[in-house]
């Protein structure tokens, strides 16, 4: 399975091997990095491509992740789901020249709306840390509950980060989105 999804203004694509000079010059920005828990920092073109070695198209919902592609500005970020100790997590990054632009909320919300018309997964986790307070904002326009507080080593950081926990339920997306 490769699902290929679309909004007004992105397609959302399985991630492909030319997308890593642009993956690696994204996250080399310690902007981005920073806010994310698995990303080293600096990244090195050698990291995106192991990564992309790793994105397969018969891969199962919960560990498919989507290159964001905008119209007549190529790849500019990701949104993806994984397995985490709890269940299933979303996360997403956008290069900065994307932000501020209501581009993730539009990724966001077609990932949520596959994943959930795809699995049978009851609710889906992420959270952010407790500095990245944009991607806090889009959560809760989906609905996403604060759910406790953990610590969460930042790869860019080297360290222990105070991070907030989050969900969506399945019903709270049919709430909102049915």
């Amino acid at each position: 399975m490769s699902p290929i999804l679309t909004t007004p203004r992105l397609t959302l694509r399985l991630p492909a091997n030319d997308d890593a000079e642009r993956i690696t010059l994204f996250l080399s920005d310690y902007a981005v990095a920073s806010n994310l828990a698995r990303v080293p920092f600096p990244y090195r073109m050698g990291d995106a491509r192991a990564w992309l070695r790793s994105r397969r198209p018969d891969l199962p919902p919960e560990e498919t992740n989507f290159a964001i592609e905008l119209a007549d500005e190529g790849y500019a970020g990701q949104v993806g789901f994984h397995r985490g100790d709890n269940g299933i997590i979303i996360g997403y990054w956008l290069g900065t020249p994307f932000w501020g632009r209501g581009i993730m909320t539009e990724a966001v919300t077609a990932a949520l709306g596959w994943f959930f018309n795809t699995s049978d997964a009851d609710k889906v986790l992420s959270g952010v840390f407790v500095f990245n307070l944009a991607s806090l904002a889009i959560q809760a326009k989906f609905g996403f509950t604060e759910t406790g507080r953990s610590s969460v080593l930042s790869l860019a950081r080297g360290r222990e980060v105070e991070h907030i926990d989050t969900q969506l339920t399945r019903a709270q997306w049919m709430d909102k989105h049915s």
